[in-house]
């Protein structure tokens, strides 16, 4: 008895002793949430508010960073502002630039090229962004170029303001605009190795539009000469206009399974009801149907309630049974800054709820433009990623 007493009392001091060591060298604990042995660990690479896109060394040092901190994805922008970034034939026809030609870094050099050749040296998987979809700035050579592309709402205008930015949206029911869009992401699929491609809620068309002449003609083609309904929320006219949207994703899908099977059809959305109702985009269909193999669910919200209910909608939750769903969080933006805190909680909620993996948004907000130091946002990271994992794939 008295043997065992000793050794009790001599082991609760060693564990005290332990401990008292431990904390007073400024260990810090790693998140409760231990990282499954495969996520999705994916970042969007902007040029908004980044220069991460217009120069090699950087974009090299940011992929050796990014390695080093264990991502295993990377979603860089190829369409926006109406333009793409990477140096294209189809553009180069139908807009006049083959790359956006703002700024001279991108000129006389191929970024996508670069970017996939630099991930997967380090094991990173590329999947380019489609970020704009069919919308491009009202004042855009695209715009000027092919006016008659372009849709509108019910009293005649075409802009489509987004914050200071005034933006005009290509129709997606048209022959031409479909074309154009696919032939763009055909060309991308069959020219660079990439890993797959990612489509966002720009891939639709805002319920106010659809009152241009060729819409309402094709309209009353099919519906024994009846004119669209006044109210942009009816939801026969809703679900019309959405269906359309949805069999040009169908054939885009193919065609792209058909020239590269192996290549991801990615989707970025919104939540499913202000998707359909405001952006006509049907993706809980989509997915359903086969045309999404990875969904990337965007869920921008600070407080952890609001975040958890995003989460839980039946949609999502039955979307996450059948491919895999990431969550796309804020790390932050120019004028948002977003803690490190509220950062690992909401991993943690991903990982408490088992999906698939995160994607922040965007790239510059890791530990760049941030308030609280570079040391402290890496540290932070790895904390969340403390080693490497292979990314979540659709035959997993």
């Amino acid at each position: 008895m008295r043997l065992t007493q000793s050794l009790r009392r001599w082991f609760i001091a060693l564990l005290i002793g332990i401990a008292t060591l431990v904390f007073s060298s400024g260990y810090q604990p790693a998140p409760a949430t231990s990282s499954p042995p495969r996520e999705i660990r994916g970042v969007w690479l902007t040029n908004v508010d980044s220069p991460v896109l217009f120069q090699g060394e950087r974009l090299q040092q940011a992929v050796n960073d990014l390695a080093a901190h264990h991502f295993n994805t990377m979603y860089p922008v190829v369409w926006n502002w109406g333009y793409t970034t990477y140096p294209s034939t189809v553009a180069k026809r139908t807009i006049g630039s083959a790359v956006d030609p703002r700024p001279d870094s991108l000129q006389n050099r191929d970024m996508l090229t670069e970017l996939v050749q630099a991930a997967h040296t380090r094991q990173i998987a590329v999947m380019p962004w489609f970020e704009f979809g069919f919308m491009a700035p009202e004042d855009s050579a695209l715009a000027m170029r092919h006016p008659d592309w372009l849709t509108q709402k019910r009293d005649g205008s075409k802009v489509w303001q987004e914050g200071i930015y005034p933006r005009v949206w290509l129709n997606p029911l048209r022959p031409e605009v479909q074309q154009f869009i696919h032939d763009l992401l055909l060309e991308i699929v069959s020219r660079y190795d990439i890993d797959g491609i990612q489509l966002d809620d720009h891939f639709g068309l805002p319920a106010e539009f659809g009152y241009d002449r060729f819409t309402t003609a094709l309209y009353q083609q099919e519906h024994n000469d009846r004119k669209p309904p006044s109210n942009p929320q009816d939801r026969e006219w809703i679900r019309w206009r959405a269906d359309k949207i949805t069999a040009f994703t169908q054939q885009l899908f193919r065609d792209i399974k058909a020239q590269k099977s192996e290549v991801i059809f990615g989707l970025s959305p919104n939540n499913y009801r202000f998707s359909l109702n405001h952006s006509l985009q049907d993706w809980r269909r989509w997915e359903r149907a086969g045309y999404v193999e990875e969904l990337v669910l965007q869920v921008y919200r600070d407080s952890d309630r609001a975040f958890r209910h995003e989460l839980r909608h039946p949609e999502v939750q039955a979307a996450r049974r059948h491919i895999p769903v990431a969550v796309g969080i804020l790390s932050g933006l120019r004028n948002k800054p977003v803690s490190m805190a509220q950062i690992q909680q909401q991993v943690n909620t991903v990982r408490q709820e088992k999906f698939a993996g995160v994607a922040f948004f965007f790239y510059e907000t890791l530990w760049n433009l941030t308030p609280e130091s570079q040391q402290q946002r890496q540290a932070g990271l790895k904390q969340l990623f403390p080693a490497a994992v292979d990314r979540v794939n659709l035959s997993i």
